[in-house]
């Protein structure tokens, strides 16, 4: 479960840093508050990720309700991405959040 949630939350930091550079380099014409907001989702969403790793690893319960609801947003993400005709990218988001869910229900720590 662990390195599930890790991968999720640096490819999400990824993500924001690719389209903030991808943004600057092509139009150069980006406005502040676009990138001050994918900043903010992705340094909310790749950080919230690695703390919900971080609780699974030491077996906490503060980890599995932001799991369980990123990947769900993240399956909803997917269905407007099969919708625009990208399926080969929609269907390993799918995949992937789906089996994140399952982990993340499934696995309850033990008590310490």
């Amino acid at each position: 479960m662990v390195p599930l949630l890790r991968i999720e939350g640096i490819s999400i930091l990824a993500l924001g840093l690719f389209l903030i550079i991808k943004g600057l380099v092509d139009g150069g014409a980006i406005e502040w508050f676009v990138i001050s907001g994918i900043l903010a989702l992705a340094l909310s969403g790749g950080f919230g990720l690695l703390a919900a790793a971080h609780g699974f690893k030491t077996k906490r319960m503060y980890g599995r309700a932001p799991a369980v609801l990123s990947n769900l947003i993240a399956i909803g993400v997917s269905k407007y991405i099969f919708e625009a005709g990208f399926w080969w990218a929609a269907l390993p988001l799918t995949l992937y959040a789906a089996l994140t869910i399952y982990c993340a229900i499934s696995i309850i720590p033990e008590k310490k």
